[in-house]
C-alpha cells in the first residue's frame, strides 16, 4: 500500500493521469542522446497507466529514421531534423509530424592538470583546435580568453566521435558558423573526417579519451559530462558573453528559435542564437511520427501515442533538468501543441486526452 501511494504521489506531481483501460504497446526507436530522459518519462508514465507498455530502443538517429520510414515503429527519435531526402523517403512533409521534445547541449570537455576553474572558449578557437591550428594549452589564443589562468605547456589532444551521430551534427554545424575554413575543410554533418587527434565511439569513447589523456579536449553531451564529473568550459555566444551550458541557458537558446518552427514538421537550429544568456552549442532533439497513425494496430494504440507525446512535452518536462536536459520554452511548446493536434487515425482526429 505504501508503494502504491508513493507511485501515485509521484504521478500526481508530474501531472500523469490514467488514460488506457487495456494493455496497449507502443514501439519507438532512435536517438541515444535523449534516451536517459525518455526512459525516465516512460517509467513514470506507465506507473500511472499500467495498461500501457512503451518500448524505446536507443539505436541511433539514423536507425530511428530508417525504422519509421519502414513503418516498424510508431515513433522515432532523432537528434537532427529530417533531411529533404529523408522526408521524401517517408512519403512527404504533409504526412509527417516532427516535434522537439527537449533541448540539450554539447560541451567542450577537457583534462588539463593543474587547472581547476572553468575555462573559456570561443567558437573560432574550438575550430582552430580541432583543425590542428592551435596545439598547446598555453597558446596565446587560449590565454587571451582566460586571463589570469596558469595554462601549462601541454599538447592538446582533440577527441572526436568516430560514429555518425547527432552530437557530431550539432558540434560541426556550430563550428561551421564560426569558421569558414572549418566548414570547407573538415565539413559539417553527422560524420566528418577529423584531421588531428584521437577518435572514440559514442559519448563514452570520447569521454574515456578525455579522462585518460592529460591535455585532451573533446565534445560530449552536457548530461554525460555532468554525470561523469568531467570538467567542461564556457563558450562565447553571439552576444559576446561567455556562457556555460545549463538548463536555463539552453532553454534560452530554444526560445530564441521559436519563430522558425512552422507547421507540423517542426525544425529549427538553435546553435549560435541571439540572447545574452543563450548557450551557443545547443540543439533540439526530435520525435517523428506519421500524421495519420496508419501504422498503429488500432485507434486505441494511436490515441495512447498521442496522449503520451502530449504528456512528455508538457508535465513530463519537469523531469528534464535533473537529468541535464533543458525543458521546452513556452513559445516552443505552443508550436508543439499545434503539431500534435494534427494527429489522426484514418482521417479521424486523435485528440490528446489532456485537451479533450
Amino acid at each position: 500500500m505504501r508503494m502504491f501511494s508513493k507511485i501515485a504521489a509521484v504521478a500526481l506531481s508530474l501531472g500523469v493521469t490514467g488514460a488506457a483501460s487495456a494493455e496497449v504497446k507502443i514501439q519507438g526507436a532512435g536517438a541515444t542522446f535523449p534516451d536517459p530522459l525518455y526512459q525516465r518519462m516512460i517509467g513514470e508514465y506507465i506507473k500511472a497507466n499500467p495498461g500501457v507498455k512503451i518500448d524505446y530502443q536507443p539505436i541511433g538517429s539514423g536507425g530511428g529514421i530508417k525504422a519509421i520510414t519502414n513503418k516498424t515503429v510508431l515513433f522515432a527519435g532523432s537528434d537532427a531534423p529530417l533531411s529533404k531526402k529523408e522526408i521524401e523517403a517517408a512519403g512527404g512533409a504533409d504526412g509527417l509530424v516532427q516535434i522537439p521534445t527537449v533541448a540539450g547541449s554539447v560541451v567542450p570537455a577537457y583534462n588539463v592538470p593543474g587547472v581547476s576553474q572553468p575555462l573559456n572558449f570561443t567558437g573560432e578557437l574550438l575550430a582552430d583546435i580541432f583543425m590542428g591550428k592551435v596545439g598547446k594549452w598555453n597558446d596565446a589564443k587560449i590565454a587571451a580568453v582566460n586571463p589570469g589562468v596558469a595554462l601549462p605547456d601541454l599538447a592538446i589532444t582533440p577527441a572526436w566521435r568516430t560514429d555518425g551521430s547527432g552530437t557530431n551534427f550539432v558540434f560541426t554545424n556550430y563550428l561551421g558558423t564560426q569558421s569558414e575554413e572549418f566548414k570547407t575543410t573538415v565539413g559539417v554533418g553527422k560524420a566528418v573526417k577529423w584531421p588531428v587527434g584521437q577518435g572514440g565511439n559514442g559519448n563514452a569513447g570520447v569521454a574515456a579519451i578525455v579522462q585518460q589523456s592529460a591535455g585532451a579536449l573533446g565534445y560530449i553531451e552536457q548530461n554525460y559530462a555532468e554525470q561523469n564529473k568531467i570538467a567542461f568550459g564556457a563558450v562565447k555566444n553571439k552576444a559576446g558573453k561567455f556562457v556555460k551550458a545549463s538548463g536555463e541557458s539552453v532553454s534560452a537558446a530554444g526560445a530564441g528559435a521559436a519563430d522558425k518552427l512552422k507547421g507540423s514538421l517542426l525544425a529549427a537550429d538553435i546553435w549560435n542564437q541571439d540572447g545574452e544568456g543563450a548557450y551557443p552549442i545547443a540543439a533540439f532533439t526530435y520525435v517523428i511520427t506519421y500524421k495519420d497513425l496508419r501504422t498503429a494496430q488500432n485507434a486505441e494504440q494511436a490515441q495512447t501515442l498521442a496522449d503520451f507525446l502530449w504528456w512528455a512535452t508538457h508535465d513530463g518536462q519537469k523531469l528534464a533538468p535533473s537529468l541535464g536536459y533543458a525543458p521546452l520554452a513556452e513559445p516552443v511548446r505552443k508550436k508543439v501543441e499545434e503539431a500534435l493536434k494534427s494527429l489522426n487515425y484514418g482521417g479521424k482526429a486523435v485528440t490528446p486526452v489532456a485537451v479533450r
